[in-house]
């Protein structure tokens, strides 16, 4: 949906709340949530937020697996993501990038470095974390998706092993970088696993169909933190597990989202996302790994 389009209904919604016709409005709202808007109301009014990219039309070759990362500025840490990409992998690879950044330069840039095995998706306007990353899985052309934080720099051949883990059937997502519940959902703390209950979105590969079958990530979670836990349960919830392969050869380093946000303000966002996977899951500790195995 067009934002004129959205707009002329968010009016209507406003409008409809006015008149106390709760019912209409709340209708209104569908329709603009499946048209890819959300509506944020407040004491100051309503506005529109986009939560969804406009499908894409660019039809790619099918590749064994898609190297996905969303991009919000910091071009050399993407450069360094991308270039370690095409100098480990030695897969069937293809490479999407999806700039959320907002930054003409970005833009530019990226624009130049398209080549075969390498597409971009700009997403105008941004969009939160969530709804940026499935952009990027919708779009994917690989029967497996590895999703890569832009800080996260491959060492070595990362993405053989991660492939490898998820010709388990019963595996629905791996990565190095595991978690487990402190025998709760309310507080996780990093595991070696080898079966763990999510997997971080520094590097996490799953199949893209079941990522679909899922919903993707949840749109609300438009900060990064703790996205990850809830896709990870929402992977899991369908039976299957989640694993580190310890033997993927990455390297962390500065997470830009982290660093540029005010520490009042990121523990904020954090707390936020976190009741946010609590209201789901809550009721749901028999996915914790650790209550499996008592």
């Amino acid at each position: 949906m067009i934002r004129l389009e959205a707009e002329r209904l968010l009016a209507e919604r406003i409008e409809r709340r006015r008149e106390r016709d709760f019912a209409a409005a709340d209708a209104i709202r569908e329709r603009l949530r499946e048209g890819g808007w959300d509506v944020v109301d407040s004491a100051t009014g309503s506005e529109l937020q986009a939560f969804k990219a406009p499908p894409n039309e660019v039809k790619a070759p099918p590749r064994a697996v898609t190297l996905l990362t969303v991009v919000h500025g910091w071009q050399p840490d993407a450069e360094r993501w991308l270039v370690s990409a095409f100098t480990q992998t030695k897969a069937d690879f293809e490479a999407v990038m999806v700039d959320n950044s907002g930054d003409y330069r970005i833009e530019g840039w990226l624009a130049m470095r398209k080549a075969e095995r390498l597409r971009v998706i700009t997403l105008k306007p941004r969009l939160g974390f969530a709804s940026a990353v499935n952009a990027g899985i919708e779009a994917a052309a690989g029967e497996v998706v590895v999703l890569f934080d832009p800080g996260v720099e491959l060492t070595g051949d990362a993405v053989a092993p991660l492939i490898e883990a998820l010709e388990d059937p019963s595996v629905v997502v791996a990565g190095p970088f595991g978690l487990r519940g402190k025998g709760t959902l309310k507080e996780f703390e990093e595991s070696a696993g080898p079966e763990v209950d999510a997997i971080e979105a520094y590097c996490m590969a799953f199949r893209r169909e079941d990522a679909l079958a899922v919903g993707g990530f949840d749109p609300r979670f438009r900060f990064y933190r703790n996205a990850d836990i809830d896709f990870s349960f929402r992977l899991r919830d369908r039976g299957g597990r989640a694993v580190v392969v310890p033997d993927a050869p990455v390297a962390r380093h500065e997470h830009r989202l982290w660093e540029a946000t005010e520490p009042q303000e990121r523990d904020r966002l954090s707390r936020r996302n976190f009741y946010r996977f609590l209201d789901r899951w809550r009721d749901r500790e028999d996915l914790l790994v650790g209550r499996q195995t008592e």
